[in-house]
């Protein structure tokens, strides 16, 4: 089958890779429909992510027709039409049952490697890596679905694959990631980030009852997005001091509710310190690019709450942790319990509440998928969300 695989930083290949084979009872398989390019990839295509090996198959968001079904499964049949959450659940383990599906006990088949580095090990994920799995993702024409009875969630008939595709991760990532905050009725809310995920965070911001949602980034096209999509108020780093802006835009108190969809990338324009940040990574002083989570903890009021949806990797530097004690913050943070969200935020989308395709800047086919990373990373072409359909 043709697959976009991982060769190395900045090397991205459509490739002619083995098909997938059922490995387990609970297993099937999916002819990829509808598959998209993550912001949470570029980490990968960065280089910032250990343990990747060449020729890995990248991608975890993805959909499509069930071809092959499991011996021991018996929640879908050949023909339909499922979507799969980026991370890997087994159902039965003492987080899975907690709901903390991102935190899975079993998916991981190699879980002492990463509970070597962080203590213990999450869920398994697609395409993201052999700290977390080495699983095939999805940016490929076929995809066997580990323990695919719990979480991946079957389309109703008359749903576009488009309307549907981002369930399997930005979406619910945003709502999660909103809901973290502990958002009440009228707070003003500020969002680090209008890429997908920090686009999603917005409109599930209003969903939750904020009253002012205000929205940062640079590039015009996010900022215009989050205005007109988002009905967000916007602040362009580029031009603005955040910190003064925000504290001129609430009176001196700060942001009720901070939300940082940024994560380990932080633009190295944005300031000294994240100049610095990429200057510590680029001679291994240090991993992640943290000026965003130090500017969320400088603006937050005090007593407020910041929300992590934004990947990190490794360590951060110059975390002002004293002022997030003495202010009294709190922090949630995570990869998403997608399958917690999927039958929810499905009922909003048949609904009419929301329309998820909104995102979507770019569709290509996978052929096309190493020169769109590199569209999407430099952010060139009004690039926001790719998607990419297999099979044409």
């Amino acid at each position: 089958m043709k697959a976009l695989t991982w060769h190395g930083k900045g090397d991205i290949r459509c490739d002619q890779v083995a098909d997938p084979t059922i490995e387990d009872d609970r297993d099937v398989i999916i002819k990829v429909t509808c598959c998209a390019i993550c912001g949470s990839d570029l980490h990968l295509m960065n280089g910032y992510m250990p343990t990747m090996k060449s020729g890995d198959v990248l991608g975890h968001e993805t959909m499509g027709e069930v071809v092959e079904v499991g011996s021991g499964h018996s929640k879908f049949r050949k023909g339909d039409r499922i979507v799969v959450p980026f991370n890997i659940s087994c159902g039965e383990c003492w987080f899975c049952q907690k709901g903390l599906f991102s935190l899975c006990d079993r998916s991981n088949p190699n879980a002492k490697q990463a509970a070597e580095v962080m203590g213990q090990s999450p869920a398994g994920l697609f395409g993201y890596s052999h700290l977390v799995g080495g699983y095939w993702g999805g940016q490929a024409e076929y995809l066997r679905v580990p323990f695919a009875d719990v979480g991946p969630i079957k389309v109703p008939e008359g749903m576009d694959d488009e309307q549907v595709l981002f369930l399997s991760d930005i979406f619910p990532t945003g709502y999660m990631a909103a809901e973290n905050a502990g958002i009440e009725p009228g707070e003003t809310v500020a969002i680090w980030g209008c890429g997908p995920v920090g686009q999603f965070a917005i409109q599930s911001a209003w969903m939750l009852g904020a009253g002012r949602v205000i929205a940062i980034d640079k590039v015009p096209e996010r900022l215009a997005m989050a205005r007109e999509h988002g009905k967000a108020e916007t602040l362009d780093f580029s031009n603005s001091d955040i910190y003064d802006a925000l504290m001129a835009m609430t009176d001196g108190r700060g942001p009720d509710r901070c939300i940082d969809c940024v994560g380990t990338e932080s633009d190295p324009g944005a300031s000294a310190d994240s100049m610095l940040d990429k200057v510590k990574a680029a001679v291994y002083l240090g991993t992640d690019r943290p000026h965003v989570l130090r500017e969320a903890i400088y603006s937050c009021r005090k007593g407020g709450t910041i929300s992590v949806p934004g990947v990190y990797i490794g360590l951060v530097d110059h975390i002002p942790f004293g002022a997030a004690m003495n202010k009294g913050l709190t922090f949630r943070m995570g990869q998403t319990h997608t399958q917690r969200y999927l039958e929810p935020l499905l009922a909003m989308v048949q609904k009419g509440d929301i329309d998820p395709s909104f995102v979507i800047t770019h569709r290509a086919d996978l052929e096309a998928g190493p020169d769109l990373y590199k569209t999407f990373r430099d952010k060139q072409d009004g690039c926001i969300k790719v998607v990419m359909r297999p099979h044409g």
